[in-house]
């Protein structure tokens, strides 16, 4: 079980980062970014087969968990409408 908090400990920056990343250069409407957030985590989560001696599960779990504790839960308990890049910003540009 520590084993696992770890691991979501340290894939969590690496979760948010990414999906921040995803936010800014895509548009992508608001509502669908949680559900980017967990899928990013279990992606970092699968890939991660070297760096750890953990089952493919455990990881998934781990990957879930950091997608959810980055970006996704603030998200999910938010309602979000529009886009994540607005037309203001590409204006601006």
């Amino acid at each position: 079980m520590q084993d696992l908090l770890l691991f979501v400990t340290v894939l969590s920056p690496f979760v948010a980062g990414s999906v921040e990343v995803v936010k800014r250069t895509v548009k992508l409407p608001k509502n669908y970014v949680p559900l980017l957030s967990v899928g990013t985590g279990l992606l970092l989560g699968s890939l991660a087969y070297p760096l750890t001696d953990m089952e493919l599960i455990l990881r998934l779990w781990a990957g879930a968990g950091a997608g959810l504790s980055g970006t996704g839960l603030f998200e999910i308990v938010n309602r979000r409408e529009g886009f994540t890049k607005s037309s203001k910003e590409r204006e601006d540009k």
